[in-house]
């Protein structure tokens, strides 16, 4: 077996002694994974009691693919009924930014058609947005009405902010019809990729002068019926320069994703550009009230909830399948959240210590949900940081029911960016019922 490389930080799994390790290993039932990843993933199921890598044709119980494999195997694979793999065969209904558009806007219109417009209007979260070169002559009518403002471009299926610019001049965009910004390579392809043309968000909330995205963690265990858990940590991702509309050019003002700022001449590796997002929450309720910074969250989940039942009817559902979503969120000055983008794949390749111990946490607890040792009862409304938001409808908190329901519509069992106290809540949820050994 090929040896593969670990992320190089301390992975620190729940914290579990060597004597409390080798007894799991010893109780629990052997599961057989492949892991297509070589970054934390790795770390965490090597770490993780009882489950053992397998060769390149061994069979196994859980694979960690990346969407290449999927799209490659899927349809050509057998598997069993225990078995789990981390993507839905056609994930990108949600996760290809045109797609994820086109499903939004039907959704609005089936909302505003079965339950009038101020239903349709809880959809409003993402920026108007044109797919090129499909709606070229939409975008240039509209771009001409609203003349002045600013736009941004978006490679479909791209991430890391490759291939993503900003213009205010139609020129800009006839030059890139004309293959000006493709390299020869795609210049020989007779296929023209796909992009779409986004109205910017031309004023987001701002932190020291520097703009911010959220990314937020949001797993899908199935779509029919939709059940899906919002985890409690996250992160903003902080650009490296202050925010100005002036020079539009400049990637380091713009964009946030951490593989541009982290090319930025004067980034700092030691200091990063991330704040955990529980920081982040007590921020914003120093700064505002805790009332408004509740309904910004509770703004949030009306995003992710909606966004899922967008996609409901159109993701095939399969049992084996769940999903890991990368939710990028923006503020704007007024608090008010809009989707950016989802990924199907979001970057598990850690910045800093701290960074890797996040993700270390968003993973180990992710194989809990998935419960591959079979120690759920199915009935848990939270899973170490993750927390039941939809079951075939709204999941209420503790102290919350249709009674007391908040302006988004529901009172969602959700408490991102709250305090994860994880350890205790799997310590209490895994311990073995008197007379009862541990499974």
């Amino acid at each position: 077996m090929t040896k593969m490389k670990t992320s190089g930080f301390k992975c620190l799994y729940g914290n579990q002694t060597k004597g409390e390790r080798e007894r799991d290993r010893e109780e629990r039932p052997c599961v057989n994974y492949k892991c297509g990843l070589l970054n934390t993933i790795q770390d965490v199921l090597r770490q993780r009691p009882g489950w053992t890598e397998v060769k390149e044709e061994g069979e196994w119980d859980f694979n960690w693919c990346d969407v290449a494999w999927l799209r490659e195997n899927f349809d050509n694979t057998y598997m069993e009924e225990h078995v789990r793999i981390c993507h839905f065969r056609n994930h990108y209904e949600l996760t290809r930014k045109n797609f994820m558009v086109k499903n939004l806007k039907r959704y609005r219109k089936h909302l505003e058609r079965e339950a009038g417009r101020s239903e349709a209007a809880r959809c409003d979260f993402f920026p108007q947005t044109f797919e090129l070169p499909g709606e070229y002559h939409l975008f240039v009518e509209e771009f001409k009405r609203s003349a002045g403002g600013t736009w941004i471009m978006k490679p479909v299926a791209r991430s890391q902010g490759k291939g993503i610019f900003l213009f205010r001049k139609l020129k800009d965009i006839t030059d890139w019809k004309k293959d000006g910004t493709r390299s020869e390579e795609q210049k020989n392809d007779v296929h023209v990729e796909s992009y779409v043309a986004q109205r910017y968000i031309e004023n987001p909330y701002l932190i020291s002068g520097r703009k911010f995205d959220l990314r937020v963690y949001v797993m899908v265990t199935s779509y029919i019926p939709l059940k899906a858990w919002l985890y409690r940590d996250g992160f903003a991702r902080f650009s490296n320069t202050r925010f100005s509309l002036s020079s539009i050019d400049d990637q380091y003002v713009h964009l946030t994703n951490v593989a541009v700022q982290k090319t930025a001449p004067d980034y700092d590796p030691e200091k990063g550009c991330k704040w955990q997002i529980q920081q982040l929450r007590r921020y914003l309720t120093a700064k505002h009230s805790r009332e408004t910074v509740e309904t910004l969250f509770e703004e949030m989940d009306n995003v992710f909830v909606r966004s899922l039942l967008s996609v409901q009817k159109v993701v095939i559902n399969d049992k084996h399948c769940f999903e890991l979503y990368g939710y990028d969120v923006l503020l704007d000055d007024c608090l008010k959240p809009w989707l950016i983008e989802v990924n199907a794949s979001p970057s598990l390749t850690a910045s800093s210590q701290e960074d890797y111990e996040m993700k270390c946490r968003v993973l180990e607890d992710t194989l809990h949900v998935v419960d591959m040792e079979a120690r759920l009862t199915g009935r848990e409304k939270r899973v170490g940081g993750y927390d039941l938001m939809w079951n075939d409808g709204p999941v209420y908190r503790e102290d919350a029911g249709p009674e007391t329901l908040s302006s988004s519509g529901f009172t969602a069992n959700t408490h991102l960016g709250c305090v994860n106290d994880r350890k205790r809540q799997l310590r209490q949820m895994f311990k073995p019922l008197p007379g009862h050994k541990r499974i």
